[in-house]
């Protein structure tokens, strides 16, 4: 008798070899976006050094790359519909690696901040697609497979980004230009990314069919669900949350506890090995207690780690808060987009929608943030966060799986 999903081999399912193949595909993307992710954020201190730029204008600059995610993600439903997850992540991940080489050329060769800008676009463009097509691609392997596994993609994202992040911190260290550094990180990513992606599981058909005007019909409905719009809010909190650091924590410790370039960037990585941490074990949590009280427990933390990492008034117990703020931040926006795929059929939908509203927290965070840094001090500015986490604690409950 041939293997199949339903058989058995010493008690466990036996996978088909398609669904390992795209699982290990979809890892590998994961784990690639997020290296080039980090790779910019690293360098975020050098690039506000090389173009001059107070607090204020780099969160301004920052915006771009938001904006650039925004302006992908309301077609990405679409798009995905029509051409799939394997041709969306390839063509998006053109867009991230043009992008980020302009912009390591931008500023580390022309000091323009206007090809910072540019760059920071593309790769906001190609990342936010990207970010829509894997995700539907990890919820499809998620179902085959038959137990959570989602988080542990988003983990893979994490140890890219901590890969990421020690590069930066190394290229910090030995002064490495950044129009030499991010155009070769560009170019591996671009490589890795494309032979990953030929492993993804055939396109699901959609209730619609080919009919392009059934498909934005049924998006449109899509922003009428109570459901989806809930997670989307849920996923905006727990977005600002880890984008925050992301965009902030390396300058706040430059500035807030003294430390020097290559240390700020090495904080930033200590976050990405709390996140990394969290979405590795997680799933095993949730597959024995449940999203609802995991996510519970997590927000907790966050909510501990955020405040700790601003208030402490020393750097090493600081850097405590900043793991704890890790580790409570790494499954909201996984398990969030998780239960937005929890119909497969309209998973490309529901996750678009979902990467609007939560990308949103990328729009305005760093302005936000920036704003109140040249007012208050970018440190200070970071406790902000707790103060969002606390209240989204009663949005978690949506998140439960629907009866089936």
């Amino acid at each position: 008798m041939s293997s199949t999903i339903d058989e058995t081999t010493a008690g466990r399912p036996v996978v088909p070899r398609p669904v390992l193949a795209a699982r290990n595909g979809v890892t590998v993307v994961f784990a690639l976006n997020g290296l080039a992710v980090a790779t910019w954020f690293s360098r975020v201190p050098a690039v506000r050094e090389a173009l001059g730029l107070s607090a204020g204008r780099l969160g301004l600059l920052l915006l771009c790359m938001s904006i650039g995610a925004l302006v992908a993600m309301p077609s990405a439903g679409l798009v995905l519909q029509r051409l799939g997850p394997a041709r969306t992540v390839a063509a998006s991940t053109v867009a991230v690696a043009l992008g980020l080489t302009v912009a390591g050329l931008a500023a580390g060769l022309a000091g323009s901040v206007v090809g910072v800008a540019v760059g920071l676009f593309a790769l906001g463009y190609g990342s936010g697609a990207c970010d829509v097509a894997m995700n539907v691609e990890g919820a499809a392997v998620e179902k085959r497979l038959g137990r959570t596994i989602m988080p542990r993609f988003h983990a893979a994202w994490s140890l890219g980004s901590v890969a990421g992040a020690a590069l930066g911190a190394g290229a910090a260290r030995w002064d490495v230009p950044l129009g030499w550094h991010l155009p070769v990180v560009a170019a591996v990513v671009l490589a890795g990314t494309l032979l990953g992606a030929r492993a993804f599981l055939p396109v699901v058909p959609t209730p619609e069919g080919s009919d392009p005007v059934a498909r934005r019909r049924a998006l449109l409905a899509t922003w009428r669900e109570p459901r989806t719009l809930l997670i989307g809010l849920f996923v905006l909190v727990m977005a600002f949350t880890e984008g925050s650091a992301n965009d902030w924590i390396a300058v706040a410790f430059i500035d807030g506890y003294g430390v020097s370039e290559a240390v700020g960037a090495a904080v930033f990585g200590v976050f990405v090995v709390g996140m990394t941490l969290g979405r590795t074990a997680g799933t095993v949590a949730i597959d024995r207690w449940g999203r609802v009280r995991v996510l519970l427990g997590t927000i907790g933390l966050a909510v501990t780690g955020a405040a700790l990492a601003v208030l402490a008034g020393s750097g090493p117990v600081a850097v405590v808060g900043v793991v704890l703020w890790g580790i409570g931040a790494s499954l909201g926006f996984p398990v969030g987009m998780s239960a937005a795929a929890d119909d497969e059929e309209r998973a490309a939908a529901r996750v678009s929608v979902v990467a609007v509203i939560g990308y949103t927290a990328f729009l305005g965070g760093p302005p936000l943030l920036g704003f109140l840094g040249d007012h208050l001090g970018v440190l200070p500015a970071l406790g902000l966060v707790p103060l969002l986490l606390l209240p989204t604690l009663a949005l978690v409950p949506v998140l439960r799986p629907p009866a089936r």
